[in-house]
């Protein structure tokens, strides 16, 4: 069980992580160039967009993150589920802190700056499901190595 759950988790990890480098590559700064008259809807359009390509696989890696806490796949010690955690927490944290309220003030009162804001502060998503889909990965190779 634990290595279906660890799979799936690396799958949901691992498509956040290039969603979040498409984001932080070619769509934000896209979002940074918007006239500011067409910013409110294009930020409205955003964001019913983008919750229907993020919904599922941040559902689905927040809970097999929480189940691998518990179901520790074989030749992974103990710590690192919640090891891995940490970088999720910092993304969701940094998602609900610094990205949300940048994407509604470009909804409700648009201005030049909060496009460049929303690149610059994306970078702590970036880095952290960067680094936690190094974590998983590593996960898998431990899970991979203990069964030779």
């Amino acid at each position: 069980m634990g290595d279906i759950v660890l799979l799936i988790n690396l799958l949901s990890t691992w498509t956040m992580v290039g969603v979040i480098w498409f984001v932080q590559v070619v769509h934000y700064p896209l979002l940074a160039v918007v006239p500011v008259e067409s910013a409110a809807s294009v930020a409205v359009n955003h964001q019913r967009r983008t919750g229907w390509v993020v919904g599922a696989p941040m559902a689905l890696e927040g809970v097999t993150t929480l189940a691998l806490l518990v179901l520790v796949p074989k030749g992974v010690a103990w710590f690192v589920p919640w090891l891995a955690g940490v970088p999720l927490a910092v993304a969701l944290g940094a998602t609900i802190f610094l990205s949300v309220p940048r994407h509604e003030r470009m909804a409700r009162e648009p201005d030049a700056q909060v496009g460049k804001e929303l690149v610059s502060t994306n970078w702590v998503r970036t880095i952290a499901w960067t680094v936690r889909g190094l974590i998983v990965g590593g996960m898998v190779l431990a899970t991979l190595a203990a069964r030779s």
